[in-house]
This record gives structure tokens, sequence and C-alpha cells, in this order.
């Protein structure tokens, strides 16, 4: 048992021990579409679940936020997780694996530290404006009522971020793109000092996307943090013991101390909007992320060097079988409250992979097995954390959630690889992985771009009369949402891409 606890962590180290030299890339490096598709999967179930149906007719409680329930969709601090509430660290967990793709693939191409720091610091600069300008040019945001000039307005918004984040083709003339550039920011501005939004007023640092704004912490902190730690996991790993401690000995007075004051500690009011020190909890779901990501690194440079995987399809299809069920287990169990019983059943599963994973011997396979037993180890520390703080919950996020989460996310990760890299259907999943390679145009244009133009065309009112039902409402959400999925799919076939 103890050579199988350390080769997930010692597989996690290849990466880590080898100097920038050692990592140069292969002629051609293979893509990690599975990961693409991870991240595709959480931005349309994102996208999804804003278009549930509302108020009286609801869906059942399971198909929205565990802590908001219908009818009234008030907050309320219930313990439960639902599939709702794995969409965001989902995608963060994607995000953090796909730092050591990224970077790595760049510092291995012989590009300074600092330039690659300077990068990152630029890239959170544009999520920062991204978390402004999306909350900004919203028809929802701008009207109570938003009518036809309103949801021109808004598609107008969503067309000025192509010159400002598209990458725009190299052929063309430096002098051009910086024209490009220019009008599009030129317009970004003009549209944040004409704007008027129902309050009568106008531009406010505090209108903001907070999923954004989550999403420019983690960029900056969780970049710099994966490039000071790249050659040593250990320390990475570390700092996760640090910001959980951090997060429990968060006191309210008169029992706190210092860790208290550092953790209320706002920085001054024109940085509150983008920084606040409870974002940096997320980072629990970006560093496990980097650790897949650092595994799929390595096996990206060996994969081509033997078969992807020489198990027989029964085993692949029963291990494939077996991470859907450790999200559904999770996932009813929980929210259930059949926490006991969860655990146990959970446990035996892990046995039952741990039997399927074990004889690993190609790098597809010693992918999965090392992906596996993360997996295991966060799953398992999210549920002896589980009773604390009075249950799962992402809201307000507790520990629990954070590291079930990342298991969780492994867990979907190796059912991807294994459609797409074992049993090469990679077709059937097209619209995932194009998608995820392009999610901020999914991000910003379900809002800006499908919703305003059925509304323009009337065919908003007739999906509104057609879903009368909770179900039909729910269909009218999965429409919208696969068409989102069609228009950035065909944009990322064109190489049309916001890049930040």
């Amino acid at each position: 048992m103890t050579v199988s606890l350390w080769t997930p962590l010692h597989s996690a180290t290849k990466f880590a021990e080898m100097t920038d030299a050692e990592q140069k890339p292969p002629a051609r490096e293979a893509r990690a579409h599975a990961l693409d598709a991870l991240r595709g999967l959480a931005i349309l179930a994102m996208l999804l679940s804003s278009e549930m149906p509302f108020g009286a007719n609801s869906l059942p409680s399971w198909m929205y936020h565990a802590q908001v329930p219908p009818p009234e969709h008030r907050f309320i601090p219930i313990p439960g997780i639902t599939w709702v509430d794995l969409v965001f660290p989902f995608f963060l967990f994607s995000m953090g694996a796909a730092f050591p793709l990224a970077l790595g693939r760049r510092l291995r191409a012989g590009e300074s530290e600092w330039s690659i720091v300077q990068s990152i610091f630029k890239r959170g600069f544009l999520l920062g404006f991204f978390a402004l300008f999306v909350a900004a040019i919203r028809p929802s945001v701008l009207s109570g009522h938003p009518g036809a000039a309103t949801q021109l307005l808004g598609l107008a918004g969503f067309l000025i971020l192509f010159p400002i984040l598209a990458r725009l083709p190299p052929a063309w003339a430096p002098a051009l793109r910086r024209a490009v550039r220019a009008a599009g920011w030129l317009g970004a501005v003009l549209f944040f000092v004409f704007a008027r939004y129902p309050d009568g007023g106008g531009f406010k640092l505090e209108r903001t996307d907070i999923i954004i704004v989550v999403l420019t912490n983690m960029a900056v902190f969780g970049a710099l943090i994966w490039l000071v730690t790249r050659r040593h996991l250990l320390p990475r790993l570390g700092l996760i013991g640090i910001l959980l401690a951090i997060r429990l000995s968060n006191m309210p007075q008169p029992l706190g101390g210092w860790v208290t004051d550092f953790w209320n500690f706002s920085p001054k009011p024109w940085l509150s909007w983008i920084y606040q020190l409870y974002y940096l909890q997320y980072l629990c779901i970006v560093l496990p992320g980097t650790v897949a990501g650092d595994l799929l690194f390595d096996w990206s440079r060996q994969r081509n060097t033997g078969a992807p995987a020489s198990w027989p399809g029964a085993r692949m299809a029963a291990l494939a079988g077996l991470m859907l069920l450790f999200v559904l287990v999770m996932l009813i169990g929980l929210k259930a409250r059949w926490v006991t019983a969860t655990a146990l059943v959970m446990f035996a599963l892990c046995l039952a992979g741990w039997q399927l994973v074990k004889s690993a011997a190609t790098p597809t396979e010693q992918l999965y097995k090392s992906l596996f037993l993360w997996a295991v180890y966060w799953m398992v520390l999210g549920l002896f954390l589980e009773p604390y703080e009075g249950g799962i919950r992402k809201d307000k996020a507790t520990v629990s959630y954070y590291f079930v989460a990342s298991g969780l996310a492994n867990c979907v990760l190796i059912l991807l690889s294994i459609v797409i890299d074992f049993c090469r259907r990679e077709r059937w999943l097209g619209l995932l992985i194009q998608t995820g390679q392009n999610p901020m145009i999914a991000y910003a244009g379900v809002n800006n771009f499908i919703n305003p133009l059925l509304a323009l065309a009337g065919l908003d009112v007739l999906l509104q009369q057609w879903a009368a039902t909770p179900w039909r409402g729910f269909w009218r959400g999965a429409l919208v949402t696969l068409l989102m999925a069609v228009v950035t799919s065909f944009l990322t076939r064109k190489k049309v891409y916001w890049r930040t």
C-alpha cells in the first residue's frame, strides 16, 4: 500500500523535478482534449443552470443550487450539493490544470520567467476588465424590462469585445492590429461613459460579474504559485495546508486574533472590487487542478511511445462507469444527508477502482491510475471534513466542498479521457471540446448574443409561451445553451478565439 500511495505523488513530481531544458517539447505535442471537454462541460452547464425556470414553474430542487431551493429561491444555509454546485469548481479545476500545459510550453520554448510573469498580470488586467464589461453590457442589467433598443445595445457590447480579446491574424500589419485594438478599447470606454442603468447612474466599479472576479484572482495567484513551485510539488501542497489553516483559524470576535485580522483586511476601496482574501480559498480547487495538469503534461510527452491502453474494453467501460458513479453517489448521498452511508459506499467504490487501475502499464493507464489516486485522496479528505461547518455547502463554501469538488473533477476528467483517448470518440464530444477552447465567448454570448437575437426576432416570446411547464422550461434553457455551443464551436473551428 505504501507504494500505491506514493505513485501519484511520484508521477506528478516528474514534471516538477525536470529543468526547463529537460522539458523541451517534442515536435508535435499532444493536446489534452479531455481537459478542453471538462472546461466546455463546466461552462455549458453553468449557462444551462442560469436558464432554468424559476418561481412557481420551478423544477425539482436538485436542478438548482442546494442553498437556493425552489420555489422561493431564497438563500437557506442547508447542507448538500447538486450538479449545479459542481460547475464552477470544475471550471476552476480545469483552469489550474491548464497552467502546466500552457505556461510550461512557453518555458520550454525559451520564454523567460519575467516575460511570463508580465503576461500573467496582463491576463489579470484583461479578466478584471472583462468582469466589469460583461456585467455592464447585459440587457437585463441595462434595463429591468429590456426592449429592442436595449437588446441592440447589449449586442453591440458583445461585438466590442472581439477587437479587444480576439486573437488577430498574425498576417495583419502591426499598425492594423494596433488600430483594431484601439478601436475596441475606445468602444468599451464610450460604453462605460454613456451607458445608463435602472438606478439612473452610470459606470460603477461595484457592478461586476463575481464569477469572473474570482477567476481573475485564480488566474493571477494560481499561475504565479505554479510558476514558483513547478519543480517542487510538496511546497505547493503545503500551501494548500496553509490556506486551510487560515480558513479554519478565522474565528469571529472575541475569539479572533491576528489571523482573523488578516482575513478581514481590505485593500483601498478602489481595489476591493477585484481582490478579497476570501477569494483565495478557491486555490484549494485550482492547486489540485495543477497537480492533474502536471500529470497531463507528463502523459502528453509519453502517449506516442506505446498503445493508449492495453486494458480490455470491459475494464475501461467499468472504469468509466465507476467515475460516473462517484459523482452520482456523492451528489445524491450528500444532498439527501445520508452521510455515513455515502462515506461507506465511497470507500467501497475506491477499493473497486483500485482493483481496476493497479495494473497500469502504458502511459495512458498510468495517467488514469495517478488521476484516480489523487481523486480518492481529495474526495476522502473532503468526506472527513464534511461534518465541519455543519455539512458541505457551496454558499458559503465549506472546506469539504473544495476537496470533494476537486476529487469529482478528477473523476470526470478520467471519464472524458476514456471516451476521447481510449474509445477514440472525440467527435462525440466536439461541442464540449470546442466550447472549452473558447469559453469566454460562450460565457458572454448567451446573454449578449443568443438571447438578444431571439428577442429581436420575437422568438423569445414564443419560447416562453411554449415553456409553460417546468420541464418545458428546462428544454427551453437547453435549446438556448445548445445554440450558444454551436455558435462557439463554429467560431473555434474558424480560429476566432478570445484570449486574455
